[in-house]
């Protein structure tokens, strides 16, 4: 039987790497369709809901929304830009047909745009290329479009794929255009071309009712929601459904409720048909990957895989002399609970227990998708403790392996002997060099993961804060060898008390300080980076004994250096294999596995 399309439908993806320009040019396409009334006061970067990400500028969870043009509705996914968010990546595409790729016009294509085109290629989806920012002084959209095209050729892409539409576009301004010498008005042409160009999503009408569920929400009404696609029949509210889970039995449910996206908002219906990307309430126990179709013929569609986690990270419950006085949520249960939670949400993330009932070790994807879960957790009110993030490996034909990654550095060239020679030392190999001559370099290097895990804050110190690095995982290759880590030893607190100036003063000369006077502190807590190789044991709270001798000359009062306040990347980059981060809401503690002095 011939396929069915709905005409009035598009579905895409939209794909870029970080900071190109992808939830602003969301924005455009949203006012220009006529989503927002007039008089409707609008955020910007309406599309970044979480906290995290309006703070960090990146989009962290992929999310939907739609515009209506000339009778057609185009539903947007707007996906994540980092590797680390893969899985948010892979499901999102799961869910279109086409995909915008959006690129900078200066900076061209980069590397975790590699690693979502990759996975759109292959998943066959039509490719619309989009050249933004055109406007910049540094622009050279010329020079990028070959740069895509060498893209393209490199992930093996067939003659059909590398025939791709392009457009230029301002995205700020809300101007999209078909050639670089006309000047554009609108995003007309970008809608124009992906009604043409994306094809309408297309349903066997021998199958009954099957939707993938590639999405989870929850509302206080309703309960849990099932969001995904329709790819075959057409289903009602109050319909009774099967759902068929991970182990491919079907599970009664009745349709409570049916919503579709308008705008950045939903929609009740009575009926959704194929093609379309829809909210079901009326189902307790989902997961993402399940199938949700007709009791009479249940058939479930194929899940959806993700990349195997590469990184792993032990939670603990915070232990410490100062816990509960700054959280509200301490209990390993609790934390637990909540760690469930996210895997429900996020597919690339798994929870296992512990070697005791208090800790937990979670996988995922790299140290940064870790230290956003952490900071998410640390506002909802939880205090943990987190360890050292360890690299996952594996065995095989009886040799242990490791992760791999890609790692592309782009640098002033000044900076080129620094970079190279503390890469080489965490077993990176350079593989590419490229030089335009704009007085910075771009290099490639093929290094271990466990090789990156804290090296950022350091890159950003010897680039003078100038340097940007990305990186995607390879694969799996054979040990590389033995990593330093951190060569200094620690400064740690032998007792508990308040942190005093007289006592950092003279501590000074023995490191790096991280705290300041007035800090509560307990035995075993890292207060500072000793300049020798073993740890130390100080006394932060020591104060002056005054003598009851009068003298002329008073006190001059001490002046301390500055401190760094410390962030969670960086105190999880810090510490060692015998050492833990506290998290609270309100304070970052850097502290020993074991607090006693003489127990150590």
């Amino acid at each position: 039987m011939e396929k069915i399309h709905n005409e009035k439908i598009r579905n895409i993806a939209i794909i870029a790497h970080v900071d190109h320009g992808k939830t602003t040019l969301v924005d455009g396409m949203l006012k220009q369709s006529g989503t927002f009334r007039d008089n409707q006061a609008v955020d910007d970067r309406v599309m970044d809901s979480m906290d995290l990400e309006r703070e960090r500028g990146i989009t962290i969870a992929s999310k939907n929304c739609s515009v209506q043009w000339k009778g057609t509705k185009i539903n947007i996914i707007d996906t994540p830009g980092h590797a680390d968010f893969g899985g948010e990546v892979e499901r999102g595409l799961k869910m279109v047909d086409g995909a915008i790729l959006l690129v900078d016009a200066s900076e061209g294509p980069l590397p975790q745009t590699r690693f979502v085109l990759k996975k759109a290629l292959e998943a066959r989806l039509k490719i619309i290329v989009l050249i933004n920012k055109i406007d910049r002084k540094d622009a050279r959209p010329q020079e990028v479009l070959n740069e895509v095209y060498n893209l393209f050729i490199d992930l093996d892409a067939d003659d059909t794929q590398i025939e791709f539409p392009i457009l230029y576009a301002i995205g700020r301004e809300g101007i999209a255009q078909n050639t670089l010498t006309e000047k554009g008005e609108s995003f007309a042409p970008l809608f124009d071309k992906i009604v043409e160009e994306v094809p309408p999503p297309s349903s066997d009408p021998a199958n009954p009712f099957q939707m993938l569920v590639t999405n989870l929400g929850y509302s206080d009404y309703l309960g849990r929601l099932a969001i995904g696609r329709v790819f075959n029949g057409s289903a009602k509210k109050n319909d009774s459904l099967a759902c068929i889970g991970r182990d491919g039995k079907p599970a009664n449910l009745k349709v409570v409720n049916l919503q579709v996206y308008e705008g950045i908002r939903f929609k009740d219906v009575d009926q959704v048909d194929a093609g379309e990307i829809v909210i079901l309430a009326g189902i307790e126990n989902v997961e993402i990957g399940d199938t949700i179709c007709t009791q009479s013929a249940p058939k479930a569609l194929k899940r959806i895989t993700v990349d195997e986690p590469t990184v792993s990270m032990k939670f603990m419950v915070n232990t410490s002399p100062l816990s509960g006085r700054e959280g509200s949520l301490v209990q390993s249960r609790k934390i637990l609970e909540r760690l469930q939670k996210e895997t429900l949400l996020n597919v690339a993330l798994r929870v296992e227990p512990g070697d005791s009932a208090d800790n937990f070790i979670v996988k995922g994807r790299g140290e940064f998708q870790m230290a956003i879960l952490i900071e998410t957790m640390r506002r909802e009110g939880f205090e943990i403790s987190v360890g050292r993030p360890q690299v996952i490996t594996k065995e095989e034909n009886g040799v242990k392996t490791e992760p791999i990654e890609h790692l592309f550095v782009d640098i002033g060239e000044d900076f080129t002997g620094i970079v190279t020679q503390k890469l080489a030392q965490r077993q990176g190999r350079m593989v590419n060099m490229v030089n335009h001559g704009s007085g910075r370099v771009r290099l490639e290097f093929s290094i271990p993961s466990r090789g990156l895990i804290g090296y950022r804050s350091e890159f950003l110190t010897d680039t003078k804060g100038t340097g940007l690095m990305n990186s995607y995982v390879t694969g799996y290759e054979p040990m590389r060898g033995e990593i330093k880590g951190r060569i200094n030893g620690a400064l740690v607190s032998d007792r508990a008390g308040e942190s005093v100036t007289y006592a950092l003063f003279h501590l000074e000369p023995h490191g790096v300080l991280f705290i300041e006077p007035g800090i509560p502190v307990h035995e075993g807590m890292i207060v500072g980076e000793n300049s020798r190789e073993q740890d130390l044991d100080v006394n932060p709270c020591k104060e002056k004994k005054l003598s009851n001798m009068r003298t002329t000359s008073k006190d001059e009062a001490l002046t301390l250096t500055p401190v760094l306040p410390m962030t969670l990347e960086r105190a999880i980059e810090f510490i060692r294999d015998d050492e833990q981060v506290e998290v609270t809401p309100k304070s970052i503690r850097i502290r020993k596995n074991i607090l006693a002095g003489n127990m150590r």
